[in-house]
């Protein structure tokens, strides 16, 4: 694990970004003091497939979920 100074890690931005990507992990501080962790995000592949419908039945809306109560109505009207 390397520690960097911020400075120099706006100027060698792309340089740390291709070293975490491979796997190093990078440290950024501000006056001697950790800030920020560079690490690698891993792959796409990381993530689980998405599968539609994964909460279909779950997930229910009222009966009257598209009435708007006159009142309400009045106020978005300015009355």
């Amino acid at each position: 694990m390397n520690q960097v100074n911020l400075f120099n890690a706006k100027a060698q931005l792309s340089n740390l970004v291709r070293r975490a990507a491979a796997g190093e992990e990078i440290i950024i501080a501000k006056n001697g003091i950790p800030q920020a962790r560079l690490v690698p995000l891993g792959s796409i592949t990381d993530l689980s497939p998405r599968s539609p419908g994964r909460l279909k039945g779950l997930i229910q809306e009222s009966a009257d979920f598209d009435q708007t109560p006159d009142e309400i109505i009045r106020a978005f009207e300015g009355e």
